[in-house]
């Protein structure tokens, strides 16, 4: 029953939400993160604590501005999603500007093929669509959702968009030796990669705490000498903004734990930079630093899902309180 109206709201979401006008469809959806925001449950809650991380100096006004600002933000997301497929490619073109595109050109040009890593910032989904009409269709993964008609439904939309879905578990395949393969050929693969609360997470330095990030992009790009191009996304008013940063090179000295150490802490600095920027377009509403998480959450994850982060698992519902402990929109 639970799995019947859960997919029947995502449903409901889709064949409605994506016809409403503009205008009504934002009001909606900023009326819906107001709600929550005003309830004030523990996924508002908990990104407040994560936003003081980012600011530490707001007082509790500013604090409580700040955080609102990312729930309008956050289903924002939502919104965008449940419309996507209708729009046009004018659209997305428009609506969407990239700084250091040639950074990727480049690399793709080269052959090497690439690993886009992100954080959970902005609207991932648009990014990747402005991506593949750009003329590079990418390979995510994807964690596997109950009811299973919900993750049919989410794959079906993202390979509309461009994308090409792994199932992160359940799949019956090595999805790290598929991405791998798609990089040796010379292929974009896209990544979430700023949370990770396995045991096997590399540790990292986030904002001067201490948490965990996949290894996943870093170690297949020292497998297969694809470029690590970590990026961020923010809104600017009607516009979603990305910029590629530079690549993240394999340290020329260590051992390959050492190195994927080195490239996943430089990445967590970039995104440090973007996060401290666009602080309310950072959609963590989940527990992030270690010294946040009970001891039940740190219990070894499955080999997969150590090694590499979705792109692609909501971590909540459009009403505002994510089902689960996920770890993305």
């Amino acid at each position: 029953m639970k799995d019947r109206l859960v997919y029947s709201a995502y449903a409901l979401g889709w064949a409605a939400l994506r016809h409403l006008p503009e205008p009504a469809a934002r009001g909606l959806f900023d009326g819906i993160a107001d709600f929550a925001w005003r309830k004030r449950g523990k996924r508002v809650l908990q990104l407040e604590a994560n936003l003081l991380r980012v600011r530490p100096g707001l007082d509790e006004a500013g604090l409580r501005e700040l955080s609102r600002a990312g729930m309008r933000s956050y289903m924002r997301y939502w919104m965008e999603s449940f419309r996507l497929s209708v729009w046009s490619r004018q659209r997305v073109a428009r609506d969407v500007q990239v700084e250091g595109f040639e950074q990727l050109r480049e690399a793709m040009e080269s052959g090497r093929g690439a690993v886009i890593a992100l954080p959970h910032m902005g609207n991932w989904d648009l990014a990747g669509a402005w991506v593949a009409l750009e003329g590079y269709p990418f390979t995510t993964v994807a964690e596997r959702l109950k009811p299973e008609r919900l993750f049919d439904r989410f794959v079906a939309f993202r390979e509309g968009l461009g994308m090409e879905v792994l199932a992160l578990t359940g799949g019956g395949g090595n999805v790290i030796g598929a991405l791998a393969r798609r990089l040796r050929e010379g292929r974009l693969v896209c990544l979430v990669g700023d949370r990770d609360l396995s045991e096997a997470g590399i540790e990292v330095t986030f904002f001067g705490e201490a948490t965990r990030m996949p290894a996943g992009p870093a170690a297949l790009c020292q497998r297969t000498g694809a470029a690590l191009l970590p990026v961020s996304l923010w809104y600017d008013g009607p516009v979603m903004r990305a910029r590629i940063h530079p690549e993240v090179p394999v340290p020329a000295e260590g051992d390959r734990k050492e190195k994927t150490q080195l490239m996943v802490q430089a990445m967590a600095e970039v995104w440090e930079e973007g996060i401290r920027e666009h602080p309310e377009d950072w959609h963590m509403l989940q527990r992030f630093w270690l010294a946040d998480l009970p001891v039940r959450a740190t219990v070894e994850a499955p080999a997969v899902a150590r090694a590499v982060h979705p792109v692609a698992e909501p971590s909540g519902e459009p009403a505002g309180e994510p089902a689960a402990e996920a770890s993305g929109p």
